[in-house]
């Protein structure tokens, strides 16, 4: 990471990294999954690798504007669920990590996010049918809860490897059937709470240190006015448009992993 400076990257690569940072904002007010646009933006940019250590802390800021937003929203219930099943995932990412290149890791998640992308579509057509798609907390019944962990391991592992657990958690809270304001309160709480504790990881990696955190710094101010954006957006959206836009962002960011 000791090339990763301000000096390094030229004015057009800045103003797509600052691009991606707004859209983060955005995304964690209004439309999450979004940000795997800018998960790929970051892996364009930078070193795939390297870029998601650059790519924490920006979304870190994110989620500190969530909360701030939607904190009177989240469904604590599922987020105690998820915690010990998310925490396997980051471990299982972590050891993933050393040993697989970019091509690997690209090619896992973009499948991954696919694959609950339709997964989704298919439970969201059958929601009439099924009375736990339209209760959250139908997550305490056995197949609930087991759903709750396995999406809980992808998560961890996902946004462990590439910062890309937002699609994989849209996607379980979609098929949970939380609405648009518990979705995102829900999901901000989470998210905070899972990238604060894989900043340890990714700097034992060696993904983040002092050159990253600069770049960060010039970065972060982007997130700002996005998250605005994305507050005055998400009011003006109506509950089955925001799914479909949440789903088309998860299947974007999959296609565009596979096919770099």
């Amino acid at each position: 990471m000791n090339t990763m400076t301000l000096w390094h990257i030229t004015h057009w690569e800045f103003a797509a990294l600052a691009a991606a940072a707004l859209l983060v904002g955005f995304s964690k007010t209004a439309v999450s999954g979004a940000n795997t646009v800018s998960l790929a933006i970051f892996a364009a940019v930078l070193p795939a690798r390297e870029s998601t250590g650059v790519l924490l802390p920006i979304l870190i800021a994110g989620d500190v504007l969530a909360v701030l937003t939607y904190r009177r929203h989240a469904h604590w219930p599922t987020l105690w669920r998820l915690f010990p099943a998310v925490a396997v995932g980051v471990v299982v990412g972590t050891v993933f990590l050393v040993w697989a290149d970019d091509e690997v890791v690209r090619t896992s998640i973009g499948a991954i996010l696919l694959l609950m992308a339709g997964v989704t579509v298919w439970r969201r057509r059958r929601a009439d049918a099924e009375a736990e798609e339209d209760d959250p907390d139908a997550v305490s019944t056995p197949a609930g809860r087991i759903k709750a962990r396995s999406y809980g391991v992808l998560g961890g592992f996902t946004t462990m490897v590439a910062n890309a657990g937002g699609p994989v958690m849209s996607m379980y809270l979609l098929s949970a059937g939380f609405r648009k304001l518990g979705f995102l309160g829900t999901s901000a709480f989470f998210f905070l709470i899972v990238n604060v504790s894989k900043v340890p990881f990714s700097a034992g990696l060696g993904l983040i240190d002092g050159h990253s955190l600069l770049l960060d710094a010039a970065l972060v101010v982007f997130v700002i006015p996005g998250a605005f954006i994305g507050k005055w957006a998400v009011n003006r959206i109506n509950q089955r448009l925001f799914e479909q836009l949440v789903i088309a962002a998860t299947v974007v960011g999959g296609a565009q992993l596979l096919l770099r």
